[in-house]
């Protein structure tokens, strides 16, 4: 399946959403999901953003395309990802969980680590950043 994430950016602060629904209930995560027959990548990034969190983005470049096979107990494939995220902009009103999102809050880039994002979450977000702060994309 091919799925899509926003990596929403506001100074240092990025939005997160706590996942709803498998896989990964419960865990925080940028705000994401499946792409639809019939629509671009950039577009089922801004929908997936705002089904979530209910906040408008403007779409930026990619930060990376990711591969994520996620196995069941028995070491059987239940899910396998190509998320391809996006970095992105809003201004920072205040989001709202919606769709499969938990709970939607914005958090600063120094408590990632302590929120349980997963390691390429963490990672992707950073180099977003840091790719914005470089001058080396313009959300």
């Amino acid at each position: 399946m091919v799925g899509v994430g926003g990596v929403v950016l506001c100074g240092d602060e990025v939005l997160v959403v706590q996942r709803g629904a498998e896989p990964s209930k419960g865990l925080w995560s940028i705000p994401g999901g499946g792409a639809e027959v019939g629509e671009t990548l950039a577009q089922a990034c801004a929908r997936e953003v705002a089904e979530e969190t209910g906040l408008v983005v403007s779409v930026g470049p990619i930060v990376e395309v990711l591969e994520r096979i996620l196995r069941d107990d028995q070491g059987q494939v239940e899910y396998h990802y190509v998320l391809i995220d996006f970095v992105c902009s809003s201004p920072r009103l205040e989001p709202r969980a919606g769709d499969d999102a938990a709970d939607a809050r914005w958090a600063s880039l120094d408590s990632l680590e302590s929120m349980g994002l997963t390691p390429d979450t963490r990672r992707v977000v950073l180099k977003a950043a840091r790719m914005t702060q470089d001058g080396e994309i313009v959300p």
